[in-house]
């Protein structure tokens, strides 16, 4: 469960910003909220802003978080720059690390876990855990100096076998500390979806009969029509030939189909295995979707099949990618991250999505944090003040970041948010100005 996250120094924030997932003392939609321990957490929340404002920089943020935590004591690694980018746009961040934490509790414990860090090394790290309400140090890093706590024997040994460019946290997991695997768990948990990152998940899960059935339901809820559906793994062959086809010769395309057409499955796994490529291990799979087809009469005498990706909406494939990972994250007390929930999705859609988090039929805690300009949903009949929040960049480019529940006279419980969202009362919108302006400045240039 995620109770705070904090990020500086990183694409478009400079100073550090703190997103918290902690309920304010409000009293509205009190089913949006959940009791762990000495925390009352939010369910959900939604992040407004213009565009460019920095909003979906937050979730990124979050994503390199979870990307170095998991990957950085890889050997892969050894000889690679770290992938951070700081803010660019001022002379007092040039030559700064980067800043990340988060604050979340796992197993009823909270931890505070963060790192600085640029493209050369890890400047420092730290892990901090209260199991009974203050903060006991489990280790702090500075540089490749280490200080472990008295509970974190496990780390004990391991400072000389961590790069300075590798997490510490990342090192002790590899060779299967508790308190270190469990921190890893948690960022697994984190389920960060972006464009182009749906397609595997839902399809893999939906391998398992019982789950197939939770997602079939989750899509006639949904009212899309569909009776069932199929999913088809694909061979080697088709997943070479589709990596061949988005190149841009037509002859490495012809000389590809014909180098691979008639190898075996296990031939085709000695080439992937060998180019070092991951196509052997995706699990790339072809979805079929079926409707009923109706005589004149309107009575259903057949089924007809339709590819999920060529044949049917956006929208439609939109929502069965991203029906896998809210039925887990339901079922499994995990977080789902979503940039722009509501690219391709009808307002409706997505407020049947926000509603499964927000009801009491949520009972895992799991939570929903995502961006978004559906301003349908920026209203008090779905969430509660301190479930909203807004990304805006100052003049000098970089993203501050606020809660509307901070609007004490312009965001009263009965006030119209989406209506005053719009007219810019509290900011994030983007300033734009008249079409004529347009026509002016052309004038004045030709002048």
């Amino acid at each position: 469960m995620l109770i705070e996250f904090s990020v500086g120094n990183f694409l478009s924030f400079k100073e550090t910003v703190t997103f918290s997932m902690v309920s304010a003392s409000i009293k509205e939609h009190p089913k949006n909220t959940f009791e762990s321990g000495k925390f009352k957490l939010l369910k959900s929340a939604e992040i407004y802003g213009a565009n460019a404002s920095g909003k979906s920089n937050l979730l990124k943020a979050m994503d390199f978080m979870k990307g170095f935590v998991q990957n950085s004591s890889k050997e892969s690694q050894v000889f690679q720059k770290i992938k951070v980018e700081n803010f660019r746009l001022s002379t007092e961040t040039e030559g700064k690390p980067s800043f990340f934490e988060i604050i979340f509790l796992e197993k009823g414990t909270r931890f505070t876990y963060g790192f600085e860090v640029d493209a050369n090394k890890v400047h420092s790290e730290w892990l901090l855990c209260a199991p009974k309400g203050s903060d006991r140090k489990l280790f702090k890093r500075v540089g490749q100096e280490f200080e472990l706590g008295r509970d974190f024997r496990e780390g004990k040994g391991l400072e000389d076998k961590t790069r300075k460019n590798a997490l510490f946290v990342s090192v002790v997991a590899q060779f299967n500390g508790e308190i270190s695997t469990g921190v890893l768990k948690y960022f697994s948990d984190l389920r960060m979806l972006f464009d182009g990152v749906l397609r595997t998940f839902t399809p893999q899960k939906a391998q398992n009969p019982k789950f197939k059935n939770k997602i079939l339901n989750f899509l006639k809820i949904a009212d899309l029509g569909i009776n069932d559906f199929l999913t088809k793994p694909r061979t080697l062959e088709q997943k070479f030939i589709e990596v061949l086809a988005k190149e841009n010769t037509n002859d490495l395309f012809q000389k590809g189909i014909s180098l691979f057409q008639g190898l075996t499955e296990n031939e085709l796994s000695e080439i992937s295995e060998s180019m070092n490529s991951p196509l052997a291990n995706e699990n790339i799979f072809d979805v079929l979707i079926s409707h009923s087809k109706f005589d004149e009469s309107g009575k259903p005498i057949s089924e007809v099949n339709f590819d999920l990706d060529k044949n049917e909406s956006d929208g439609t494939s939109r929502l069965f990618y991203l029906s896998g990972y809210v039925i887990d994250a339901l079922e499994n007390g995990k977080i789902l991250i979503v940039d722009e929930l509501e690219s391709s999705l009808h307002p409706n859609l997505m407020e049947f999505i926000v509603n499964l988090f927000n009801s009491e039929f949520n009972k895992n805690n799991a939570q929903l944090i995502f961006t978004t300009h559906n301003t349908n949903l920026l209203s008090n009949n779905f969430f509660r003040r301190d479930q909203i929040w807004f990304a805006e960049k100052d003049r000098f480019g970089a993203t501050e970041l606020f809660s509307l529940v901070e609007f004490k006279e312009k965001a009263r419980n009965d006030s119209t948010f989406d209506k005053n969202y719009l007219l810019g009362f509290y900011g994030a919108v983007p300033l734009v100005g008249f079409p004529e302006e347009i026509y002016f400045e052309a004038e004045n240039e030709q002048k």
